[in-house]
This record gives C-alpha cells, sequence and structure tokens, in this order.
C-alpha cells in the first residue's frame, strides 16, 4: 500500500535531513553514547540548517512551518539510523517543548527566546514527574510561593529529558495548595537561576546519549515575566499538549520497529546456518511477514493521527491509542528482530542490541502504557 501521508515538499525535507544526521550526527553518536550525553554544538547545527522548532515564525528565526509531517520525518530518520539518544533531544524540544513556547508566551518572552530555541542556542527541556508521583501530575508537590516581586520555589523533579543540556526548563509547579488541577503553574527556568541545582546525569538502561536528569529547587527564585500562561492554568495546557508529545512518541516508535525490521531483513539474507541462508527458512519467512505486517498496520493508524493533528482534530483518546499501540507493537518486534540475530543480537556493537535497550522506554515515558489505558477505558463510559 502506498503512503500518502507526504508531499515532495517533505521528500525533500527528509533527504536534506538524513544527509545531515550521516554527515553530522552519525560519525559522533557512539562518543555520546560513551559520554552519557550529546554535545550541545549538535543542536547548534541542526537549529543553522533549519531542523529545529520549524514552527517558530520567520519573524523569530524560525521557518515559520507549523505541519507536524515535517517533525514526522525527523522522527523517523534519527531512527533509520539508530540515533534515539540524540533524537530523543531533539524531538522533546521540537515536538514537546516549543509548543507550549508558541501557544502560552507573551509578546516579549517570543523575543526573549524564541530565537534561540529556534537557532539551537538555547535548549528546552520539561520538568513534570517527580519522585514518588510518577505520571500523576495532579500529585505534584513542588511549590512556587510568591514572595515579593518574584516567585521562590521549592521541590525537585526527575527523570527530565534534556536535564543536563537545558537552558529553558519549563516546570510544572503547584501555585495554590488548596486546589488539585487547577493549582498548578508553568515557569520557565533559565540556567544559572540561583537556588537552581541539576543532580546527576542518570544511567539508564538505554538511550545513553540522552542526558536525562534530576532536577533541585532550593528557593530558587523565579521573576514573575518566566510565568507561562497564566497563573493556575498549568493543567490544562499540559493536557493539552500532551496529545502532540504522544503521537511523537508514536512516530518515533514505528519508525524504530520498521529499522529494526530492515536490519533484520538484511542480517537474515547474509546469515547462514546449516549450510543456507537464515532467510530461506520458513519459520523466518512467516516471522518476518508477521513482524512487517505488525509496522504496516500501526503506521496505517499513526499516519491517520498525524493527519488528523495537522487539521487540528487530533483527541487525546487517539493519541493514547496511538501512543500505547505503537510502542507495544515496538517492544515486540525489537525482541523478536534481536531473537533472529542470534547471540550476534545480544552484542552491542549491533545496532539491533541498542535499538531493543533504548526502545523499553517508550511504554514508559509519555504516560505510561497502563494511563494510557485509563485514558482510553473513559472515553468507552
Amino acid at each position: 500500500m502506498r503512503r500518502t501521508l507526504f508531499e515532495d515538499e517533505h521528500q525533500a525535507f527528509r533527504e536534506s535531513f538524513r544527509r545531515f544526521l550521516t554527515a553530522e550526527i552519525a560519525p559522533r553518536h557512539e562518543a555520546w553514547e560513551k559520554a552519557g550525553i550529546v554535545d550541545k554544538n549538535a543542536f547548534r547545527k541542526a537549529g543553522n540548517y533549519g531542523f529545529l522548532s520549524m514552527a517558530v515564525p520567520e519573524s523569530y528565526g524560525g521557518a515559520g512551518v507549523s505541519d507536524f509531517r515535517f517533525n514526522t520525518v525527523i522522527g523517523e530518520e534519527v531512527q533509520r539510523l539508530g540515533l534515539a539518544g540524540f533524537g530523543t533531544g531533539v524531538t522533546l524540544h521540537n515536538d514537546v517543548c516549543t509548543p507550549y513556547f508558541l501557544a502560552y508566551a507573551t509578546d516579549e518572552q517570543r523575543r526573549r527566546w524564541l530565537p534561540g530555541i529556534a537557532s539551537g542556542e538555547l535548549i528546552t527541556a520539561i520538568a513534570m514527574t517527580e519522585p514518588g508521583t510518577g505520571s500523576d501530575l495532579a500529585a505534584l508537590s513542588t511549590g512556587a510561593r510568591v514572595v515579593g516581586d518574584n516567585f521562590v520555589v521549592n521541590g525537585s523533579k526527575t527523570f527530565i529529558t534534556n536535564g543536563i543540556n537545558a537552558d529553558l526548563v519549563i516546570v510544572a509547579v503547584r501555585t495554590d495548595s488548596s486546589q488539585t488541577h487547577r493549582g498548578i503553574s508553568l515557569l520557565v527556568v533559565e540556567r544559572g537561576t540561583e537556588g537552581f541545582e541539576r543532580g546527576r546525569n542518570l544511567e539508564k538502561l538505554g538511550q545513553h546519549s540522552q542526558d536525562t536528569a534530576e532536577l533541585f529547587f532550593n528557593d530558587a527564585t523565579v521573576p514573575p515575566e518566566n510565568l507561562l500562561g497564566e497563573l493556575n492554568h498549568g493543567f490544562e495546557y499540559l493536557l493539552a499538549n500532551l496529545a502532540q508529545e504522544r503521537l511523537s512518541i508514536a512516530v518515533s516508535a514505528v519508525g524504530a520497529a520498521d529499522a529494526a525490521l530492515q536490519w533484520t531483513r538484511d542480517y537474515t539474507r547474509e546469515r547462514r546456518a546449516f549450510g543456507k541462508a537464515i532467510r530461506s527458512f520458513q519459520n523466518t519467512q512467516f516471522l518476518l511477514a508477521e513482524l512487517t505486517t505488525e509496522v504496516l498496520v500501526a503506521r496505517a493508524y499513526v499516519d491517520q493521527c498525524i493527519e488528523a493533528l495537522v487539521a487540528d482534530d487530533l483527541t487525546a483518546v487517539d493519541a493514547a491509542m496511538a501512543k500505547l499501540w505503537a510502542t507495544e507493537m515496538q517492544g515486540r518486534v525489537l525482541d523478536r528482530c534481536l531473537q533472529m540475530f542470534g547471540g550476534y543480537g545480544y552484542m552491542m556493537e549491533y545496532p539491533i542490541a541498542r535499538a531493543w535497550a533504548d526502545a523499553r522506554a517508550t511504554r514508559i515515558y509519555g504516560g505510561t502504557n497502563e494511563v494510557m489505558k485509563e485514558v482510553i477505558q473513559r472515553s468507552l463510559e
């Protein structure tokens, strides 16, 4: 079945981004994996080529293109080359954080931040998860009280993607302790803010080059002009942007599964056992047929969700279904592809091993898949 999601301009963008990844990112990615962090210059180079925050208006240095299909190309291509560590940081910056600035920033904030966000000079992150609360946003306890003219923030966050590299962190804080959902606000905490400290770069199962950190706020002083949107409206802002975040995860999940399938097709043609190629065994043929069907069926639904997002018609339930199905499919496909590599699949020098480890987080972040099921089941009542 021919894929109809993209137009000529998206394909040209894909070729350009693929050349960028091949020349600038792939040769350095192994070093970043060992270092546990992507060089910040990689973001600046991506910004110089126009691959960051494409929806930022031209007047602020962006491309002024709010078409998620370009974001989709980026998500697919980083997975095709096995660059999930770099890709997660970029897609978080593009797909998750940038929409908050575009939707809720004041004119002054736009002038102050958007040029750097588009150029890669200002790397972004969002801090929602806290120790002990997980996906339960209503239970967050990091608080911000007004002292004089400023907000004073106390609390901690964990599992924060881009946590070390980030120059701007959108922090969900409780500004009204008498409320639950209605008592949350979003503050932008800038690098160098007094009282804001980063903890360790967390050592993870996969996505090693993606810096994931603990953040601590000890009487961190944040000026009022860093309030994003209206006071006590943060929860509704978070909910409004979660659909795109979850769709972005689904896009990457399908891209990773498709890449793994291609590596496996190639490997089973070359690898021989009992005097013939593994690809010639019926079990291998049937398994590849099954996995190819899984990937293509998932892609069809995710593409439909992308079309809905572009038309401003994507629902939270559709996004939850896409994230749930695509990431579960990714786990099944990666595990079974790795098995076809035999002992070599367990060796980190093979991209299938790294992709398998990288994939495990997708069923957890962006809201666990158990939360996705809760979102879906509520819509059935």
